[in-house]
């Protein structure tokens, strides 16, 4: 619409046919987010005549008419009309239009101009407005209104669960406005009466919409499938919470505040202190109750689990968020928490689960766990651009369930103490194993987890799953702190380790060993074999010479007594001459033993195939073969071995393959150098003390070479 036309739409709107005007404010909500136009639009009267309509129409008109106000103050233009002695009467009308009026188009106007009038701040005013009254925005301008219609919270909540998506977030945008400027106000106030004033204010509004269902709504619609048309606000309202539950915990708790001292009155009458009184004789005394006699009176507080007689100063690392954590854990769970304290009475003191320092504990784990410090009012931004795909990562519903989530995080702190048998000086290593239980539960929760089933999973999780679950995160953390460096120095070690095995296998290569041919092979016999084979001998004797070149061997009958020399050994094979060394022994099982069965019968096939394995073990050397000769086979047999054991057949095949230079491939062999690599890490890691010359630096002359005058060879070394 062109700005000349402005003359006519305002006489239009200002008609006394009702057909003239809707079709005017519908021409009107089209093109008045143009700032050109809605500066001429005001310039000319139109905002008091759009406000007449407001205050004086109903149906398509009045809904157009609301939806124009929205678009004017998206732009940042039109808030004269919250200004001035009128202004009171027209909030009141918009109010009055939430509470009355059941029509979704005129309901969701209505809320877009509401938020938008908490959310302006007295800042963010026009240059042109004039003369603005105290109060004009924000929640303080809902106040007059709220007193003349109080049921006004209540039906904002109630259409949380409206089917139209646009008015379910209009009324949750609401409800954050509101928060948010009443948390605004608490925040930025500098007179001291004052901040107290405006922090209970929070508090009651807080509170208040608490108990008509707020959280519950919202808890609802974020676990719900319309997530996505209400992402923003549904964020928004998250970060909230954590901005309350932040305030909260920043209120130092003091006895003097009645609020408080109720809140402590409230845990005492919990526990039935008469009660427990009667069940006390057998608790151990504390110093103060030894001194003055008056037992009850001198722990009324440590018996609840307080280290001290003044609760207050306890809660300092989570304020009033812990008392009120603490509270409704008590008065949920007002007969368990009695005969959990009837249960802790009779132990000893060093034997105690301590209620309340465990609830604190909880508070903090719950805390640290969502981050709850780590947000502000710009969390939102975060959500534009992500997938649906990104929601669950997003959004965290069980955050709205905080009390629950805390009762259930002490009750499994309790299981926990009671099943691990803890006592006072492992408090922290319980508080350790409930981080991982939240971590757990909680953090790995999908966004449409129930709270009751994670309170399920909580109470039914598997300690020793939890202590598997901290080892592994114990080892990745240290594999992030010292991982580079132990790699290093593993891989060090690991090639030591390889050489001194490859030494220790050669060596019994030069000690020699017998082999047994068993009866099935006695006509196997290879093709160069023939010349020194003789029918009926069983036995070989296979050694390696000095200078590891050539591997000796011969045929006898039978064992000798004592092992033949090189001398006696009448054949020898040049090893340069191996192409490679083959074997059925294989990779992993040549030191795995056979599992026995449940009954004789499998005992004994067992004891057969691993007696047929022991037997069957073979070594066959190859030599390569000249090319040019025209051969088929590029390689042949030259000798083969049958090892009477697994073990000589690690030490002979392994140490064969590594005088070629090949790695060993046996089980036993791999297992000896983890063996001594693994050995020499820890020795190394003994080594390091925190007085040690690598912390302390080179001692007084360091690097000085002591003279050798006077020594003789009569000296060793100090190692």
């Amino acid at each position: 619409m062109d700005q000349a036309d402005i003359p006519a739409l305002l006489a239009r709107l200002s008609s006394d046919e009702d057909a003239a005007r809707k079709m005017a404010v519908f021409k009107l909500q089209a093109s008045i987010n143009d700032p050109s136009f809605a500066d001429v639009f005001i310039s000319s009267g139109g905002l008091v005549v759009l406000r007449s309509l407001i205050m004086g129409s109903g149906g398509n008109t009045l809904a157009y008419s609301l939806q124009s106000l929205t678009r004017l103050l998206e732009v940042d233009m039109g808030w004269e009309v919250f200004e001035g002695p009128s202004a009171s009467a027209f909030v009141e009308r918009i109010v009055e239009l939430i509470v009355v009026n059941p029509l979704v188009n005129i309901l969701r106007g209505a809320m877009s101009i509401l938020v938008a009038l908490v959310s302006h701040s007295q800042s963010g005013q026009t240059a042109n407005s004039v003369g603005p009254t105290p109060g004009s925005f924000g929640f303080r301008a809902l106040k007059p209104a709220v007193a003349v219609y109080p049921q006004f919270f209540e039906l904002v909540i109630q259409q949380m669960h409206s089917a139209d998506h646009a008015l379910c977030a209009n009324a949750l945008m609401l409800i954050n406005a509101l928060v948010r400027d009443s948390i605004s106000n608490s925040s930025t106030t500098s007179d001291a009466s004052s901040v107290s004033s405006a922090g209970e204010d929070w508090a009651k509004l807080v509170k208040r919409l608490q108990d008509l269902g707020l959280v519950e709504a919202v808890y609802q619609l974020m676990q719900s499938s319309s997530i996505q048309d209400l992402a923003h606000p549904l964020l928004d309202f998250q970060s909230l919470t954590k901005v309350m539950l932040r305030k909260w915990r920043e209120v130092k708790v003091d006895p003097e505040r009645p609020e408080h001292r109720r809140a402590l009155k409230a845990i005492r009458q919990a526990s039935k202190p008469d009660g427990v009184v009667n069940g006390h004789s057998k608790d151990e005394p504390s110093e103060s109750s030894k001194t003055d006699g008056r037992r009850h009176n001198s722990e009324k507080w440590r018996r609840l689990g307080f280290e001290t007689e003044s609760p207050a100063q306890e809660f300092e690392h989570t304020g009033y968020l812990g008392v009120m954590d603490l509270t409704y854990y008590a008065r949920r769970n007002e007969d368990g928490f009695q005969k959990l304290l009837l249960e802790q009475a009779s132990k000893l003191w060093s034997e105690r689960c301590q209620i309340a320092r465990a609830s604190l504990a909880v508070t903090r784990i719950l805390y640290e766990h969502f981050d709850v410090d780590k947000v502000d009012f710009e969390d939102t931004k975060g959500y534009q651009g992500l997938d649906a795909k990104d929601h669950d990562s997003l959004f965290r519903p069980l955050l709205l369930q905080w009390p629950r989530l805390h009762a259930a995080g002490l009750t499994g702190f309790l299981r926990i103490w009671k099943s691990t048998g803890a006592r006072v000086d492992d408090f922290e290593k319980v508080a350790e194993l409930v981080r991982i239980l939240v971590e757990q539960v909680v953090g790995r929760a999908p966004r449409t987890k129930d709270i009751a089933e994670a309170e399920d999973d909580m109470l039914e999780f598997d300690i020793a799953q939890l202590r598997d679950i901290q080892m592994e995160l114990l080892d990745l953390s240290f594999d992030q702190t010292w991982g580079q460096h132990l790699y290093q120095v593993r891989e060090t070690l690991k090639q030591e380790a390889l050489q001194f095995v490859k030494e220790q296998r050669v060596r019994c290569l030069l000690q020699g060993s017998w082999f047994c041919r068993p009866a099935a092979h006695q006509e196997d016999q290879q093709p160069d074999d023939e010349k020194t084979q003789q029918s009926g001998r069983r036995w070989r004797f296979a050694k390696l010479s000095h200078n590891r070149r050539y591997l000796h061997y011969a045929d006898f009958e039978e064992q000798m007594a004592r092992d033949p020399g090189l001398d006696v050994l009448t054949n020898k094979m040049d090893l340069s001459t191996v192409s490679s060394v083959g074997s059925n022994v294989s990779a992993s099982d040549d030191t795995k033993s056979t599992a026995s069965g449940s009954t004789v019968q499998n005992a004994a096939a067992s004891q057969a195939r691993r007696k047929k394995t022991a037997t069957t073990t073979k070594i066959t050397i190859y030599a390569a073969v000249d090319v040019s000769k025209g051969v088929e086979s590029a390689e042949y047999p030259v000798l083969t071995l049958w090892p009477v054991n697994p073990s000589l057949a690690s030490e002979w095949l392994d140490g064969l393959l590594m005088l070629l230079n090949q790695a060993p491939i046996t089980a036993e062999t791999n297992k000896l150098i983890d063996l001594a690599s693994n050995y020499g890490l820890k020795i190394r890691l003994l080594n390091v003390r925190m007085d040690s010359a690598a912390f302390e630096g080179p001692p007084p002359g360091a690097g000085v070479v002591p003279s050798r005058a006077g020594l003789d060879e009569d000296y060793f070394f100090d190692v």
